[in-house]
């Protein structure tokens, strides 16, 4: 568990996915404040007190530069989630990445522990390719853990365009963590939270300021700009 000074995860690589289409959002959705904060921003900090390597997978880097932290590309054709996992395990020097979406803004350190702190356990009795939380009854794959074992299966995914990750998780050997044990640090699950829409936004914040508001480059915004909550959001 992490530790008041914050602790070094070793053997694994922290990864942002940040390169999805955001077409439901009028604004990249990393770049939502909440508490005076960017999701993206909050992240990256949670990130950074965990893992030595911290990256953030996009397709759109200049939007990134700022946070100062390496940006990877897919490198294969983008198929969602599954190419910027892809493209960040051939990238990082570890032989696994734990992963987190650029749109879940109530991130819990303590939970990234425990996957990591489980996936290791265990390992040293079986082999797995993936570890992934398990919260309301459904796996939480875009919070847990990838291995380079499982680049030729991912690949074979992207390729044959069979990209749906629940699907994907069943068919390689995944450490699934149970959600009592989840819940005994997270209750409500809020790690898992993310914002899809407009209407997420509103139904966790209360706020309506992008209502009506269309995804087009005219009201598109980019981090640098103060778009966001003000208030804290508890």
């Amino acid at each position: 568990m992490p530790t008041e000074g914050g602790v070094i995860l070793d053997g694994i690589a922290g990864i942002i996915l940040a390169g999805g289409r955001n077409s439901r959002f009028p604004i990249q959705k990393g770049f939502i404040r909440i508490g005076g904060v960017t999701i993206i921003e909050r992240s990256l900090g949670i990130m950074r007190s965990l893992f030595r390597d911290v990256m953030i997978s996009t397709n759109v880097p200049e939007s990134y530069f700022y946070l100062g932290a390496p940006l990877v590309g897919d490198v294969l054709p983008s198929c969602g989630p599954l190419t910027g996992i892809y493209s960040a395990l051939l990238n990082s020097r570890d032989p696994a990445v734990f992963v987190i979406a650029c749109d879940m803004p109530f991130v819990e350190a303590g939970v990234i522990s425990l996957v990591c702190g489980k996936y290791k356990e265990c390992s040293l009795k079986e082999r797995f390719d993936a570890a992934i939380p398990v919260f309301g009854g459904r796996p939480q794959p875009l919070f847990g853990i990838y291995c380079k074992d499982a680049l030729p299966a991912l690949e074979k995914g992207i390729m044959n365009d069979k990209v749906a990750l629940k699907l994907f998780l069943s068919e390689i050997r995944t450490l699934y963590i149970e959600e009592e044990e989840v819940r005994a640090i997270d209750l409500q699950g809020k790690s898992f939270v993310n914002i899809n829409t407009v209407e997420d936004f509103k139904m966790i914040t209360g706020d309506e300021r992008f209502a009506g508001l269309a995804r087009d480059d005219r009201q598109f915004s980019t981090g640098q700009q103060e778009l966001g909550i003000k208030e804290e959001i508890c």
